[in-house]
């Protein structure tokens, strides 16, 4: 009887765990964006696309940048599955040289709940 316990048990464990799903997923087009070379004053919107490859839909609790240079901007709702989604990243442009910034995300996915993403670049006189 013990053993027919088990064989049951063991048998209904991988079913309890692909009903479980996979919950909330996230995949980037990209982790970072190079500006290249732009001039000063020029537009310093960019765009990171995702998109929710799980079965639960994603939050977006959170984003900030390394410096107030970087202005970033999450979706206003949940990103449903199969859905994509954006941040955008306003960066000021009338900073002249190099720059290396960082993006942090809060989401809900399990497995990557804080992201980093990456915008670099260098802005030259005009």
């Amino acid at each position: 009887m013990k053993r027919f316990a088990l064989l049951i048990l063991f048998l209904l464990t991988p079913l309890s765990i692909i009903a479980q799903g996979k919950g909330a997923l996230i995949s980037f087009e990209t982790d970072t964006i190079d500006y290249g070379e732009i001039l000063k004053g020029s537009d310093g919107v960019r765009t990171f696309i995702f998109e929710n490859i799980g079965d639960a839909p994603i939050e977006i609790q959170g984003v900030k940048s390394s410096c107030g240079c970087t202005i970033p901007k999450k979706p206003k709702g949940p990103i449903a599955p199969g859905e994509k989604g954006e941040i955008q990243v306003k960066y000021d442009t009338n900073r002249l040289g190099v720059f290396r910034k960082t993006i942090t995300i809060n989401t809900n996915v399990a497995d990557a709940a804080i992201i980093a993403l990456k915008i670099k670049g260098n802005v030259l006189a005009n």
